[in-house]
């Protein structure tokens, strides 16, 4: 009881320091995706405990849009290892709508045996005030920066009655003026006035003379011999009582300067290479395309060049360099004026271009003249002649309905469409999927599952497996399914998401992220300890790994999981795809004390073959014979054969997709020794059917 007092009093200590401190803390554990905010960290944008929704995302809602991007790269640089802390200054949205300033601080507090952060925590300070004293001080500065611009820089005041001006020695100078003559003419000054800029520059001027206010502009002047500067010019108008009052005002060539400034912005927005417009900048050409696209319709154009790797590799950088160069100046020289064209990155390109009525044809045909722009060109440097081709994808885009990253997405997706077609060829994109498009959503599922193994995205769900010849009151196992949660927050499925991963190569490591994740989060709980199966599964990728059993052999052995505990379901397709692989790894798996489940049986024309070749401890009935057996007699004779083989043979049968009593009952009645299904438990986050298990199996025990 001391010791509980003791506890009680410590978590009122630190609730209350971190109160008085202003400090809200947040606990992210990479694992689950899950996200603690304390109760502190409500308080301080206003809300109530339990106010605010349990959303791991919730402080990414209510962060400032401009401040987003940058909090997210501090976070996501800390975990990459790239920095010490996480450290970043950001607004969060208070109840009553006002923005919070605050300091995010924090780190990495847990790692696995890779080194792979797995909990990240951190603080939040208000400093609110500390920000509205920077920006009082920011104020004065400005005051000053006026009074220096004043200091030892061109001064000049004009009478508004006799419109005479006086210029000291440095604004003659600026303007080339000789003589020792201070006074001037009104005119004289208007004579050196750029066309472009004069009435701009004489309003200004006339605007500071009547509202009292310090008034800057910058200008042109045209000096005498033909030089054209930039100058700045601050303005006030002083009260005189002898007259109507005296414009004082200070000049300075600022030619450098905005030579400089119009340099950085043509940096910031081109590319350094190409001088074609970079990503950034085409992305805001897209924005404000996209919004007036009821009116001006366009095109939107996404050129990736094809073998390019190849003449980078052979020639080299510099080759490649050069060649990139000529590619964007082809591209120009195929586009109309209105058009705008950028590089994306690497080798790939995008465009936007106004078209017509006839939308399709206008944007193909620039398409092909890009297309042969680059097909014609000789890329021969030294004493070979290397050749590039392009595939290119058109998305057209007639509505503002549809986003700027749809378009370019869009845009993207045709191009990898035209690839897939056999490349140096253009492909327009349809909201209709075809042969030739459909492996591009593929592609960009896959390329999501290698980026959520990375940051944590790809969450880990469980089934509980029941037996069914018994009244156990705690699952027999449990399966171990993948569930990629997408950049907007989408929970995609493993039909989705698996054969693009296994199309595109990157089943393999999904298997061994599953495999290790799984064992650690399995190992040591009640549930391993009182022989709870964990089931996982094995694509034809990994079972084609020859490294694969040592891989899991050294993560049984790492997560103290007792091997008699782990079952691999492996499919007939996956053990058909490379069966002298998949037969090793089923024997070493077999001799390390791990079982072995053969996965939906029943669905291929040599099942039952495969129980002759295979050393396996139970058989998974396709759930397609399950669903439907109360109305379907074939489905239940189906059933009731392979569970007779499996009896005879002395394999235990689980039945899968069970979604009814009625099913239940009839797998009962035909002695299947193991179910499972959305009737008996649909999948949630492993750890928590981990967690419920470890409580049922405690409770079990103490009940005996």
């Amino acid at each position: 009881m001391p010791d509980q007092n003791q506890a009680r009093q410590s978590d009122e200590l630190w609730r209350v320091a971190l109160e008085r401190a202003g400090l809200g803390v947040w606990d992210w554990d990479l694992r689950t995706g899950n996200c603690f905010y304390s109760p502190s960290w409500a308080r301080m944008l206003g809300y109530k405990e339990g106010e605010l929704p349990a959303d791991s995302d919730l402080w990414v809602k209510l962060t400032h849009p401009e401040d987003r991007e940058r909090a997210i790269e501090s976070g996501d640089r800390h975990i990459a290892g790239l920095t010490e802390r996480i450290e970043t200054e950001l607004r969060l949205r208070h109840k009553d709508g006002h923005w919070v300033w605050v300091l995010d601080r924090g780190g990495v507090i847990e790692r696995d045996q890779d080194g792979k952060p797995l909990r990240v925590i951190g603080v939040q300070t208000d400093i609110s005030r500390q920000k509205a004293a920077e920006q009082q001080i920011e104020e004065v500065n400005a005051r000053f920066r006026l009074a220096l611009a004043a200091s030892g820089i061109g001064l000049w005041h004009h009478d508004v009655g006799s419109k005479i001006s006086v210029w000291d020695a440095k604004t003659r100078e600026l303007y080339g003026v000789g003589g020792n003559e201070e006074s001037v003419p009104e005119s004289l000054w208007a004579s050196f006035l750029h066309p472009e800029d004069g009435d701009r520059a004489i309003q200004a001027h006339e605007a500071a003379a009547s509202s009292g206010e310090v008034t800057s502009i910058r200008y042109r002047i045209v000096r005498r011999d033909g030089e054209v500067r930039h100058v700045e010019t601050f303005a006030k108008l002083v009260a005189d009582p002898q007259s109507q009052g005296r414009l004082v005002g200070t000049t300075r060539d600022v030619t450098d300067e905005q030579r400089r400034q119009e340099e950085l912005l043509h940096a910031a927005r081109h590319d350094a290479l190409t001088g074609l417009l970079n990503r950034s900048a085409f992305d805001e050409v897209l924005k404000h395309g996209t919004e007036n696209a009821d009116c001006r319709p366009f095109a939107v154009l996404y050129v990736d060049l094809d073998y390019f790797k190849a003449l980078n590799d052979s020639a080299g950088h510099a080759v490649g360099d050069a060649a990139l160069k000529t590619v964007a100046t082809g591209i120009r020289s195929c586009l109309p004026p209105s058009s705008f064209a950028a590089r994306l990155g690497g080798d790939e390109f995008a465009i936007l271009l106004p078209v017509g009525e006839a939308l399709e044809d206008e944007a193909s045909v620039v398409a092909e003249a890009i297309l042969s722009s680059i097909r014609e060109t000789d890329f021969g440097f030294g004493t070979r002649s290397q050749k590039l081709a392009a595939s290119i994808g058109i998305a057209l885009v007639n509505t503002a309905a549809t986003s700027a990253a749809d378009a370019l997405g869009r845009a993207d997706d045709a191009c990898y469409a035209a690839k897939a077609a056999g490349r140096n060829r253009c492909s327009t994109f349809s909201s209709i999927v075809t042969v030739s498009t459909s492996g591009l959503t593929a592609a960009r599922l896959a390329g999501e599952v290698t980026e959520a193994m990375e940051n944590g995205c790809l969450l880990l769900f469980g089934q509980e497996i029941w037996p069914l010849c018994d009244q156990s009151k705690t699952p027999w196992g449990v399966e171990v399914l993948a569930r990629l949660q997408s950049r907007d927050g989408q929970i995609i499925p493993p039909t989705a998401f698996i054969p693009a991963a296994e199309r595109f190569g990157v089943a393999a490591r999904l298997d061994r992220y599953i495999i290790r994740s799984a064992l650690s989060a399995f190992g040591g709980s009640a549930a391993e300890r009182r022989g709870t199966m964990l089931g996982l599964n094995l694509s034809a990728q990994s079972l084609s790994d020859p490294g694969l059993w040592d891989y899991v052999d050294n993560w049984i052995e790492a997560s103290g999981v007792t091997p008699s505990c782990v079952v691999f379901e492996i499919t007939e397709s996956a053990a058909i795809t490379n069966f002298d692989a998949a037969e090793r790894f089923v024997r070493r798996a077999r001799e390390g004390g791990c079982r072995v489940s053969l996965d939906d049986f029943g669905a291929g024309l040599s099942s039952f073959d495969y129980l002759r070749r295979f050393p396996i401890d139970s058989i998974k009935i396709n759930g397609s014979f399950i669903q439907n057996m109360a109305a379907s007699r074939f489905d239940r004779e189906i059933v009731s054969a392979i569970t007779g083989v499996a009896k005879s043979l002395g394999y235990a049968t689980v039945a899968e997709k069970i979604e009814s009593a009625e099913v239940l009952t009839i797998l009962e009645d035909m002695g299947v020794t193991l179910g499972q299904g959305f009737f008996l438990h649909k999948p949630e986050p492993l750890e928590a059917v981990l967690c419920r298990i470890d409580k049922q199996k405690l409770a079990s025990s103490a009940a005996a």
